[in-house]
């Protein structure tokens, strides 16, 4: 009875806990009507959709095709094409709790002014996470729509790009936001592009990464953003891997938000309260 009697208590704590995120998210949406920050917004779609028009299709026209999921040959601007649309998840999710959360921690006072209202550390810190990770969301879907106007999507299944672009966005971000709480000024965020440049050339975003040597291809297999490209690749191009495969790369995908989120959370909260 005490039991059944406290449900109704714990669910409605969740539901303001999930309301106080969203509230967040929401505050960042409405920031994002300005003007000048829907520029910045723009200017994350085009960095990715620039690459697919000079390598994928430019360079791709001297490639001809390479080897896709399964082996099967494949035009190389449709292998690059689904490399780069989860490359923009991460950069859009890494971008927003990195570069901008560091303005609005350390200079704009953002989150000292939530904390004045009864949001708390955890509801801040959620709804960052969310914001972050419905901005890779738009950078991934609005770069599909891209691809299928160029008729580089050969499967209806392209649309499954949507859920693991959401999950590659989810896990950068958790990392984004545990990594900004070590930076002291904007010099350190060198060392954000020092970490994202090696995954985003050598996860298989523009070649096969069976072409790497073979001490190196192993270690290709422990980046987050190798699994969504392998995901990604085998939805546009409809190709229809094993169910081991598929569920080994969600696994590590989710094991990587999981894990992401909760040292991103743990060390903004301390931060926060310290």
């Amino acid at each position: 009875m005490v039991s059944t009697l406290a449900l109704p208590v714990v669910a409605r704590r969740v539901e303001k806990h999930w309301a106080n995120a969203f509230a967040v998210a929401n505050r960042n949406a409405t920031a994002a009507r300005h003007f000048g920050y829907w520029w910045v917004l723009v200017s994350g779609f085009f960095e990715p959709l620039l690459y697919l028009l000079s390598i994928g299709i430019g360079v791709g026209g001297l490639v001809g095709k390479v080897p896709g999921p399964g082996g099967q040959p494949i035009p190389y601007d449709q292998f690059v094409a689904p490399g780069l649309m989860a490359a923009a998840a991460m950069n859009g999710a890494v971008l927003d709790t990195t570069f901008n959360f560091f303005f609005k921690y350390k200079y704009a006072k953002t989150f000292d002014a939530m904390l004045s209202t009864p949001l708390g550390p955890n509801d801040i810190a959620r709804g960052e996470l969310g914001w972050a990770m419905m901005r890779g969301t738009i950078y991934s879907g609005a770069f599909l729509v891209f691809m299928a106007i160029l008729g580089l999507t050969s499967s209806p299944w392209a649309v499954l790009c949507l859920p693991g672009a959401m999950l590659i966005g989810f896990a950068f971000a958790g990392l984004g936001m545990a990594a900004t709480t070590f930076m002291r000024s904007f010099v350190d965020f060198d060392y954000v592009q020092l970490a994202l440049l090696p995954l985003f050339l050598f996860s298989g975003t523009f070649f096969p990464t069976s072409r790497l040597p073979d001490w190196l291809e192993p270690v290709s297999w422990f980046s987050p953003l190798w699994h969504a490209v392998e995901l990604c690749r085998a939805a546009t191009t409809g190709s229809a891997p094993s169910a081991g495969s598929v569920l080994g790369h969600v696994a590590f995908l989710v094991v990587c938000l999981a894990g992401g989120c909760w040292w991103g959370v743990r060390r903004f909260t301390r931060a926060l309260t310290s």
